[in-house]
């Protein structure tokens, strides 16, 4: 079996390394080099970085149609690429899809945080195969993962990527793939305004905001007359502690700490 991955993000990244670990990777394709950052130099995506430092050579088309050349791979596996797989490509190769909810719960861009936000107590990783209908393939493998408590968007992308390798492996031996079955929800990408924390509302629901975001976006909100990002919190009793925050301009530090810097003389 030839096996490629598509991916761009971290996520992907991190699980193009460890199927690099058990597979002959044939190639990346991976969406091609952008500005990042404040700079906004141009700079290649985490799994571009992640592929050159395993000599995996590296595509990347800037649009996939018919005239994609496959290079004879039978499977490719699709992890937080980013782009559209067009219908044309489809039915010339196995295209596994490495999604992390519990499909059919949670379709689309950001479903970790998705569920993290709703108040979700478990989520987990889907293998579907790709279909043209937006993450409505069947399931090949599938795992779940608690969500709940102080857990973060940043545990469980982690736990992800720990757990994608052997279940793509199930579903590569898995000869009856399942519909997917249950009700239908959507995951839409992260905005600005799913970030603002409005004080007034149950604590336990900032708080589930709050790590949601953490460590990679960021809640925002007001605090003794300052703006900050809100990166970690926890609930006690019927409260919200805020734990740790960044100031504009700043660095990530203890709440504790960062009060104490605005009462200073």
């Amino acid at each position: 079996m030839k096996l490629a991955v598509a991916a761009t993000a971290p996520l992907g990244a991190e699980i193009l390394e460890s199927l690099a670990d058990k597979h002959d990777v044939e190639f990346l394709l991976t969406r091609p080099d952008r500005p990042r950052g404040r700079g906004r130099k141009v700079g290649a995506p985490p799994a571009k970085e992640a592929a050159e430092r395993l000599g995996i050579p590296v595509r990347q088309d800037e649009r996939l149609d018919e005239s994609f050349d496959l290079g004879g791979v039978d499977t490719i596996v699709v992890a937080a690429y980013g782009a559209l797989i067009p219908a044309s490509l489809l039915d010339r190769a196995l295209w596994l899809n490495v999604h992390p909810s519990l499909l059919p719960r949670w379709r689309g861009a950001a479903p970790i945080e998705r569920a993290i936000m709703a108040g979700d107590e478990e989520s987990g990783v889907s293998v579907i195969r790709l279909v043209e209908e937006l993450d409505a393939g069947p399931i090949g493998a599938q795992s779940t993962i608690s969500i709940g408590g102080d857990t973060t968007a940043g545990d469980v992308y982690a736990e992800t990527s720990r757990l994608a390798p052997e279940l793509i492996d199930g579903a590569l031996a898995n000869e009856s793939f399942s519909p997917q079955a249950g009700e239908t929800t959507y995951a839409e990408k992260i905005g600005p305004a799913d970030r603002e924390l409005d004080w007034s509302r149950p604590p336990k629901e900032l708080h589930d905001r709050i790590r949601a975001l953490s460590p990679h976006i960021g809640a925002r909100g007001e605090l003794h007359g300052r703006v900050v990002t809100v990166w970690r919190s926890q609930l006690a009793g019927d409260r919200l502690e805020v734990l740790e925050v960044q100031p504009e301009g700043g660095t990530r530090m203890p709440y504790e700490a960062w009060l104490r810097g605005l009462r200073s003389p």
